[in-house]
């Protein structure tokens, strides 16, 4: 079956979404990337953070957000936090429904993503920094092009508990030799 995917950046009227997964996902799905639970903000300070971002120019942002269609419905976002406009960022992938994680979608979200990162953001590197205990987005990653730089342990953002991570890299040499044809 021919799925349509779309990724475009991130607007007001996908904040309520966001919001909706940080708040209403299962403890077991946000556990499982590595998520406390007590440190996830309240829906307000989330949707506040998401509203700053936007009102900044895209240089200036430390955080750019993407949102994924599947057959035109909003189903998942992809962001970068923090991002170092022109230099460097983090990338992190969020399939909003459970029925569409492990289908092979988030193999083709993240290719469609990465010229939006590399472009606008004007990117020399881009990191992904998953659980290692998360198969998925490690897979994801690694079928993406990404490199697998080391696994180390830390806490790699401000809702995350302290864990094993793999961090990916992808050069923006290595971006326009796989993708840039």
């Amino acid at each position: 079956m021919f799925v349509m995917i779309t990724v475009r950046p991130l607007q007001d009227r996908d904040i309520p979404q966001i919001v909706r997964y940080w708040t209403h996902s299962g403890d077991a799905h946000l556990q499982a990337m590595g998520v406390d639970l007590s440190k996830v903000p309240a829906p307000e300070q989330l949707a506040a953070g998401l509203e700053r971002q936007l009102s900044l120019p895209v240089e200036e942002r430390m955080a750019y957000c993407l949102i994924w269609e599947i057959d035109g419905v909003p189903s998942g976002h992809c962001n970068t936090n923090p991002t170092h406009f022109g230099e460097e960022a983090f990338m992190h992938l969020h399939l909003w429904e459970h029925a569409q994680r492990r289908s092979g979608l988030g193999l083709r979200l993240v290719k469609a993503s990465l010229p939006h990162f590399f472009s606008t953001l004007q990117l020399q590197r881009l990191y992904s920094e998953p659980y290692a205990l998360n198969p998925a987005p490690n897979r994801t990653l690694g079928k993406a092009g990404f490199v697998l730089e080391k696994e180390y342990v830390t806490t790699p953002g401000s809702i995350n508990f302290e864990q094993p991570v793999k961090r990916w890299v992808l050069t923006r040499e290595t971006y326009e030799q796989l993708y840039r044809h």
